[in-house]
């Protein structure tokens, strides 16, 4: 269990953080060193990004956050979920996302920053944030769903399907839970067999020219969970959660 790294051409960072996959603080920061490594080695032509267990990904650790004195613990998880998120988008070879289950908050913001969205039919995304006196992720939604559905799902926080994600072409393929991985290895695999220079070179190129900064428009968000918790907001939504 926790968070590990299958080295190879195409390299497996795996999340096994029982019972639902949520984040604390130090598994975030394992997730981006883990990342960035794989991309930085000259071995790696392509990384999947999956987990094992009940869903793909919990978002950060609630409870870490209510049980920790001060804001520590909320300032880690903003700086960790960054970082991670970051290292997804940065790496510097194309990362498959293969999610099942749950794909919530920090989830999302990984999804969304992934270069290729592979889904088990049991999948299903949403942001969670408002429910719980926060905000963040809306950045990587963005890059999933429609700008309507962004805002609705945020205020609403309904979730959506892969089924839905599928129909939008954020998510290439939906398969059996059971046949996840293999599909996804499947994909990577089409990327591994290219030229391995000109590929790094396409995922450079294709950040370049994206429309939005998502690092900066993340951290423009997180601006707005630290005010939430100055208030005392967070904190009253916080002592709620089970």
């Amino acid at each position: 269990m926790g968070i590990t790294l299958l080295g190879g051409a195409v390299a497996e960072v795996v999340v096994d953080l029982p019972p639902v996959n949520a984040l604390a603080v130090r598994d975030w920061e394992k997730l981006a060193r883990l990342v960035r490594a794989a991309g930085e080695d000259p071995a790696t032509r392509v990384v999947v990004l999956r987990a094992e267990g009940r869903g793909f990904n919990a978002g950060v650790d609630i409870k870490e956050m209510r049980d920790s004195e001060g804001h520590a613990a909320l300032v880690g998880a903003n700086r960790a979920c960054y970082e991670a998120f970051a290292a997804v988008y940065e790496c510097a070879v194309p990362v498959i996302a293969a999610v099942h289950g749950h794909c919530l908050g920090g989830g999302v913001g990984l999804a969304g920053n992934a270069d290729v969205v592979v889904a088990g039919d049991d999948a299903y995304f949403g942001l969670p944030e408002v429910d719980r006196g926060a905000l963040g992720a809306a950045t990587h939604l963005s890059r999933l769903v429609p700008q309507h559905l962004v805002r609705a799902m945020v205020y609403t926080c309904r979730n959506v399907t892969a089924a839905e994600l599928h129909a939008f072409g954020s998510v290439l393929e939906v398969v059996p839970r059971d046949k996840l991985r293999e599909t996804a290895m499947e994909v990577a695999g089409q990327i591994a067999a290219k030229d391995p220079y000109v590929i790094r070179r396409a995922k450079e190129s294709l950040n370049g020219i994206d429309p939005m900064d998502v690092n900066r428009s993340y951290r423009f968000e997180q601006g707005f969970t630290f005010e939430l918790n100055l208030l005392g907001i967070g904190e009253r939504h916080r002592e709620r959660f089970e």
